[in-house]
């Protein structure tokens, strides 16, 4: 299936695949079959049954248009389904067709196939994942020496090392991806309770099929029902929020970077990649782009799907219906904020003379907190600051650099030597800990990349 024009800048192709009519119609019929086998794996119903219920549970024939529409009368797609299945069950062998979705309800096959939907999703967002850390990895280490300005409040600010800058992209995405990993591997639950979340229509053998259930498809048995207990699906919608934002807040850097006149990065280029419709010199950062929209988007699908957990007794009355569509939102912008920095990173070219421009273009200004350091001890640090704002305005006003108008300022030479005042708007020699700290970000431990 292909991205619907609508969602085209919403989703990644193969999240459209996973969430797909056919893909999303086949995960409900694999739980109505992996139920009709568990059931006959304990002596429930025959196993004559199970086999003729598997074999009718393929999405092929289904007529999605018309399940979607009668989901609607009915508030769920589930009893729909469960009417077409039957029929089709009683085409073949009307002895099976009572078998159908025996002791399920209705939740039970569309929270289960959302955890089948979220398995297939996971692997896709996994690899895109490892593709970013190993970019950012490599640029981080390939730029540790390549020095740019520190902004901020998007201002000129002392010098640090590009490298630093994308260990710190990386180690927010790696601390990020563990919370993701951590709550989608709880969010892989079956969800099998009955009427009531009991599942008193098979007596004594609830848990036993329950279990069965769970292996016949590759999902975690929660252990008991939690049809208005939303915890961990929600847990997953959170932390896929705060990860976003983390690749939102790379891409607002690499955008700003790639302004013309700041210069100093740029996405690759690629046939119908960047450009403008009316302006052909341009370069627009549309990975950037697709991921900063879905850092805008996921905030309020989040906040949708935290107000609807609060839900009534066993069965919510609109709380659980309006989680598909947050979840498809939610997973989806987390796909293609992925994808897309994950490319970004990949195909990045930096350009370090540029950066290096951009420092001189401050005349040495920011390096005032340098020389505020030094005169401390014989002006006092708020005297310092003082001639040190000034002297910052002479600079820009003149055009002259920061040495050359604090060489000729007799408090300023009685206490820096010429030696060490012509060197003081050297990048390289104020850094501080900056590779220390490069280092710890990349190394992924307890003080860096992780919790």
């Amino acid at each position: 299936m292909s991205l619907r024009l609508i969602d085209s800048l919403a989703s990644t192709e193969a999240l459209a695949e996973v969430f797909s009519d056919a893909s999303v119609l086949q995960a409900m019929l694999d739980f109505e079959a992996a139920l009709a086998r568990a059931q006959a794996s304990v002596g429930l119903i025959p196993s004559t049954a199970a086999a003729a219920i598997t074999a009718a549970g393929q999405a092929n024939g289904f007529d999605t248009a018309k399940l979607a529409s009668q989901s609607l009368r009915a508030g769920t797609p589930a009893m729909p389904l469960v009417k077409m299945l039957t029929d089709r069950v009683r085409a073949t062998d009307p002895s099976s067709a009572d078998y159908v979705h025996w002791g399920a309800t209705s939740q039970d096959v569309t929270d289960t196939a959302l955890a089948l939907l979220l398995k297939r999703s996971f692997p896709m967002l996994e690899a895109d994942h490892a593709r970013l850390e190993h970019a950012l990895e490599r640029l981080s280490n390939q730029h540790a020496g390549t020095l740019m300005l520190g902004r901020t409040l998007l201002q000129p600010a002392p010098p640090i090392p590009f490298g630093l800058k994308a260990a710190g992209w990386l180690a927010a995405a790696h601390r990020g991806w563990g919370r993701v990993a951590e709550a989608f591997e709880q969010a892989l639950i079956l969800q099998f309770g009955g009427a009531s979340g009991t599942l008193a229509a098979l007596g004594d053998q609830g848990p036993l099929v329950s279990s069965a259930l769970a292996r016949e498809l590759g999902l975690h048995d929660p252990g008991a029902p939690w049809h208005t207990q939303r915890d961990r699906l929600a847990a997953l919608v959170s932390v896929c929020g705060i990860y976003v934002a983390s690749l939102g807040k790379m891409a607002r850097d690499v955008s700003l970077m790639m302004q013309e006149e700041v210069g100093e990065a740029a996405e690759a280029e690629g046939a119908g990649r960047g450009g403008s419709s009316t302006m052909p010199h341009k370069r627009n950062p549309i990975a950037c782009v697709l991921a900063l929209a879905a850092a805008n988007r996921i905030p309020g699908l989040v906040a949708s799907y935290l107000a609807g957990m609060v839900q009534e007794h066993e069965r919510a009355t609109g709380g659980w219906q309006a989680e598909w569509a947050t979840i498809l939102g939610v997973i989806q912008s987390t796909g293609v904020a992925l994808e897309s920095m994950a490319e970004a990173a990949e195909g990045l070219t930096v350009h370090p003379e540029r950066m290096r421009a951009n420092i001189e273009e401050t005349r040495g200004a920011i390096f005032a907190e340098r020389v505020v350091i030094l005169l401390a001890a014989s002006l006092g640090r708020a005297g310092a600051h003082r001639l040190l704002e000034e002297v910052t305005r002479w600079s820009a006003a003149s055009g002259r650099k920061l040495t050359a108008l604090l060489a000729e300022i007799p408090e300023v030479t009685q206490v820096i030597p010429a030696a060490e005042l012509e060197q003081l708007d050297s990048p390289e020699s104020y850094l501080g800990a900056a590779e220390h700290f490069r280092k710890r970000l990349l190394s992924k431990d307890s003080s860096g990349g992780t919790d």
